[in-house]
C-alpha cells in the first residue's frame, strides 16, 4: 500500500511526457509556459463539456466530448475538484462545482449593461452612418435605454429615455416576439431572429432590430439600427442584417447568453 502514491505519480509524469512528446511530434516545441497554457485549455474543455440539462457526466462521457485521454481528465479533475470547479459524486460521475456559480454571481453584480452594448452600438453607427438604439420592454411600451446618434443632420430622432409604442416599429416587434407574443408575424421573428420595419412607427423611418439575450437566455433588449427612408433603400437595409445579428451575438455572449441561434440566423441569410 505504501507504494501506491509513487505509482500514481509515475503514471501522471508518464502521461505528461507522452502529451509533451505528442505535441512536439506535431511540429511545435513545447516550452514549460506553453505546457501550462495547454493544461489550462484542457481544464476549460472539461468544464465546457457540460451542457444544459446535464446532471452529471461519467469519465467516459467527458473523454468522448473533450477528446482527451481519461488519464488526462483524471489528473486535471483533481485540481478542478480542489478549487470547487468540479464535484465528484459517490458513483464516480462528475458535476459542475459551486465555484462557477459564485463567479457567475460576481460577474452579474459587477457588469454594467452599458459597458457591454455601447462599444458595439458605436461600431455599428460608425460602419453604417445611421443611428443605433437599445430598447427594453416596460409593460406595454418600450423604452430607449441606450442610443448612439447618426452624424447626419437628417436622422431618426429618438433620445435615451423616450417611450415608444410596443407593437409598432422593428424594436417593439422584436421585444413582443421574444416576450411570447403570438401570431404569424411573431412566429417569423422568432424563426429569423430579426425584423425589418418600413414606415411602421413613422412613415419616414426604416429600421432593423434583433434580440439581445443574457444569462439563461433571458431577453435583455432589442438592438435597433434605423434611419430615414429617403437615404436607406431595401437593398441597403437587407445588407445590414448580418452585421446587426453578429453584434447582437457578441453582446449576448458577453452577457452570458447563448449566441448560437443568432449566429445560425446569420449563416442562413448568407446562403445564396
Amino acid at each position: 500500500m505504501s507504494r501506491l502514491p509513487n505509482i500514481v505519480m509515475t503514471a501522471e509524469r508518464q502521461t505528461t511526457q507522452n502529451e509533451t512528446t505528442s505535441a512536439a511530434n506535431e511540429g511545435d516545441a513545447v516550452t514549460p509556459g506553453q505546457s501550462g497554457v495547454a493544461a489550462l485549455d484542457r481544464a476549460f474543455s472539461i468544464l465546457f463539456a457540460f451542457r444544459p440539462g446535464d446532471y452529471a457526466l461519467t469519465l467516459a462521457e467527458l473523454a468522448a466530448r473533450t477528446g482527451l485521454y481519461k488519464s488526462t481528465i483524471l489528473r486535471l479533475a483533481g485540481s478542478l475538484i480542489q478549487h470547487r470547479m468540479l464535484f465528484r459524486l459517490e458513483d464516480g460521475r462528475y458535476q459542475i462545482g459551486a465555484a462557477p456559480l459564485m463567479l457567475g454571481a460576481l460577474y452579474q453584480r459587477s457588469m454594467r449593461l452599458a459597458d457591454v452594448v455601447l462599444p458595439h452600438m458605436r461600431a455599428l453607427a460608425e460602419a453604417t452612418g445611421e443611428a443605433v438604439s437599445l430598447y427594453i420592454r416596460e409593460r406595454d411600451v418600450r423604452v430607449c435605454l441606450h442610443r448612439v446618434d447618426s452624424n447626419h443632420s437628417i436622422r431618426d430622432h429618438v433620445r435615451e429615455g423616450d417611450v415608444l409604442p410596443l407593437e409598432r416599429g422593428s424594436g417593439g416587434r422584436v421585444l413582443c416576439a421574444f416576450s411570447g407574443m403570438q401570431g404569424a408575424t411573431y412566429d417569423a421573428i422568432r424563426r429569423d431572429y430579426y425584423y425589418v420595419s418600413i414606415g411602421e412607427r413613422d412613415r419616414e423611418t426604416v429600421g432593423i432590430s434583433v434580440p439581445v439575450f443574457g444569462a439563461q437566455q433571458a431577453l435583455r433588449g432589442a438592438l435597433c439600427l434605423a434611419g430615414p427612408a429617403s437615404r436607406i433603400d431595401g437593398t441597403l437595409l437587407q445588407s445590414w442584417r448580418a452585421p446587426v445579428l453578429e453584434h447582437a451575438a457578441q453582446i449576448t455572449s458577453t452577457l452570458g447568453g447563448d449566441p448560437a441561434p443568432l449566429r445560425h440566423a446569420t449563416q442562413l441569410i448568407s446562403k445564396p
